[in-house]
């Protein structure tokens, strides 16, 4: 018996899905919770190539959640730890690791030459980052996202609607694990659940999970979900940016406190999301951007001046908003 047959016999799959699989190329960001399940999977299941993005370094509080390394793997790059352990499950796929953090200004980059793209790094900015460009270059995009005992998964763009369409308002605060916590089965399971999803994708099956979402609550054992192909694209969104993208020209308002990390640029003001919208607003053609660690806070103040600066200054104004995440100054990217 062959590696795939069993996979093969499978009602609806076959040996044409079995090819389609073969010839996929994915870009998956992330290495950590999502991933453990989401790349052993798809790997075991013969998906051709993988290209593997992820800064981090495995840590002793990951390994609950993060099945795939071990003890001995603690201090490695979590790219390249992982990959050793993918190839050893299945010396035919490719997988190419790269220990970079993904960004808009590599973004275009690292998707090159990929079909289908992956969002395993549960982060807010990332996910937006990925989004569009998904939507820019017309590719499916699975994300998930997970804190706690609840999460979701969702294949977007590539003839669906994008993430922004889908939560084009966020909440006034979003949590991370180190603040909140999480529970490894949850991550498996919405983790499985992704590989799903890029598995029917890849293989072509039918029906396509796109413009489908499932959401999960291991508390009660509840599991939900709909269909968002008529989602409208939100009319303005401000995109996010990269930190060698800043300008000299730029107007910028760097939204974290001095405790947390010193000014983004030597031009930049520091202000609060509470109070940026009183600030006096940029000379005419100037862009305007908001930094802070996650991209929320910069968010926020966005949706703050975006209807402030269109009452007051109409045509006077005629530049745009731009988000910069920075990240953690420490390294911790949540």
């Amino acid at each position: 018996m062959s590696r795939y047959d069993r996979q093969i016999a499978v009602p609806g799959f076959g040996a044409v899905a079995q090819d389609w699989l073969r010839a996929t190329r994915l870009l998956v960001v992330g290495a950590g919770g999502l991933a453990a399940p989401v790349l052993p999977y798809l790997v075991g299941a013969g998906v051709g190539h993988i290209r593997l993005v992820d800064p981090d370094r495995v840590d002793r509080g990951n390994l609950h959640r993060q099945t795939l390394f071990r003890e001995s793997d603690i201090g490695a790059r979590k790219a390249c730890a992982a990959a050793r352990s993918l190839r050893a499950l299945n010396p035919e796929v490719e997988v190419e690791a790269i220990a970079q953090a993904l960004d808009p200004a590599n973004a275009d980059a690292l998707a090159e030459g990929c079909d289908l793209i992956l969002d395993c790094a549960d982060s807010f900015a990332v996910s937006y980052i990925l989004s569009d460009l998904c939507r820019d270059s017309d590719r499916p995009l699975v994300s998930a996202s997970v804190l706690g005992l609840e999460g979701y998964v969702g294949a977007f763009c590539g003839g669906a609607p994008s993430l922004r369409a889908v939560f084009p308002d966020l909440p006034a605060r979003m949590g991370s694990c180190a603040e909140d916590g999480v529970l490894g089965p949850v991550v498996g399971l919405l983790g499985s659940l992704q590989a799903q999803m890029a598995l029917a994708l890849a293989a072509r099956l039918d029906p396509s999970p796109l413009g489908r979402l499932v959401s999960v609550d291991a508390a009660t054992l509840r599991f939900g979900g709909f269909g968002f192909h008529g989602a409208p694209e939100p009319a303005q969104s401000p995109r996010f940016i990269a930190a060698s993208d800043l300008r000299s020209s730029d107007w910028i308002v760097d939204l974290r406190a001095a405790t947390e990390a010193p000014l983004v640029h030597p031009d930049a003001q520091r202000l609060s999301v509470e109070g940026i919208a009183t600030a006096p607003p940029p000379a005419t053609g100037r862009r305007a951007v908001l930094c802070c660690r996650s991209g929320l806070r910069s968010w926020q103040a966005a949706q703050q001046l975006a209807p402030v600066w269109a009452k007051d200054l109409a045509k006077d104004w005629d530049g745009e908003i731009v988000l910069l995440a920075m990240g953690d100054p420490n390294g911790d990217p949540s």
